[in-house]
């Protein structure tokens, strides 16, 4: 057994015994039934070496790390031209948080808060009807992991279709001010689905692979983008990908990452491996508690954090 292998599996047994699990997300309903001891890590190498623990091939609604990839969409679809949307600044308000957009006439902080994702999701809708821009997400997702099988969990989709008031309120204040060019019905459609595909540990770790190794799958050879725009996009996800946490990720874990309230965190260690895990309970800042450190011990073992080892 390698010495990845035996970490993962250590890390996993260490995580299945603590008691401290966080809250599950219980503002989406169909979040609210997921079991808080599920536990699932999986990692990745350069090699396409996969060591897995725990839960890793149970699949959970990545609700808001599917703004990692549809980042990449938009910025393949309009380069730089995003950033006159979008901006690029860690926000230091909540995910869902109204106040800063009044104050910056409608323009989001950054693509990772949900105003941010809203704008990202425009890009990629239009010229395009909803159900087209959707495949279009979820084809990308299925060709990253090399997984025809990944689909959307409609009944979360529909949860969040119900209880996304403060959304809508966001894109309607973003359409007041120009930012959004398509019907914000059709915008948070999309949006919700996106937030709603469902993914193991597993295949979220291989979906990750190119952002590990400047822009390419190493086991294929194949370019999903180029290398400088790889590199950019892990610098957002290391200083906004853990909303009010993130600075506290850069601290404890070192690497780039994206979390979501269901519990899954994406982490890159850059030229070194992809890594998912996924525990349901959050922290204050809604963020998986155990992921979070799960990631520590993780990088701390192996030497992975992109401050030094």
């Amino acid at each position: 057994m390698s010495k990845l292998d035996c970490v993962v599996k250590e890390i996993a047994d260490e995580m299945r015994q603590r008691p401290d699990r966080g809250a599950v997300a219980d503002y989406i309903a169909e979040l609210a039934h997921i079991d808080p001891k599920a536990f699932g890590l999986a990692v990745i190498d350069a090699d396409g070496e996969l060591a897995c623990g725990g839960d890793c091939d149970t699949s959970f609604s990545i609700q808001s790390i599917s703004k990692v990839f549809t980042l990449t969409l938009a910025l393949g679809k309009v380069g730089d031209r995003l950033w006159q949307r979008v901006g690029r600044e860690p926000s230091g308000s909540p995910f869902n948080s109204i106040v800063q957009l009044e104050r910056e006439r409608g323009i989001p902080r950054n693509p990772f808060i949900n105003a941010g994702a809203i704008a990202v999701t425009d890009v990629i809708l239009s010229g395009h009807q909803p159900r087209e821009a959707l495949g279009e997400i979820l084809r990308f997702m299925q060709f990253l992991a090399d997984d025809p099988s990944i689909t959307i969990d409609s009944a979360v989709a529909a949860s969040e279709d119900r209880t996304g008031f403060r959304n809508r309120a966001l894109a309607n204040y973003m359409k007041s001010f120009g930012v959004l060019e398509n019907p914000v019905d059709f915008i948070l459609g999309v949006y919700f689905h996106h937030c709603a595909i469902a993914m193991s540990c597993r295949q979220l770790a291989l979906a990750g692979r190119f952002l590990a190794h400047q822009g390419r799958n190493p086991s294929t050879g194949l370019s999903v983008v180029q290398p400088e725009r790889a590199r950019r996009i892990n610098a957002i996800m290391l200083t906004c990908g853990h909303y009010d946490g993130s600075g506290e990720f850069a601290y404890r874990v070192g690497l780039p990452g994206k979390s979501g309230v269901g519990g899954g965190i994406l982490a890159i260690a850059p030229g070194k491996a992809s890594v998912a895990v996924w525990s349901p309970g959050l922290d204050a800042s809604g963020n998986s508690h155990l992921g979070r450190i799960a990631l520590e011990a993780l990088t701390n073992r192996m030497g992975w954090s992109i401050f030094g080892g």
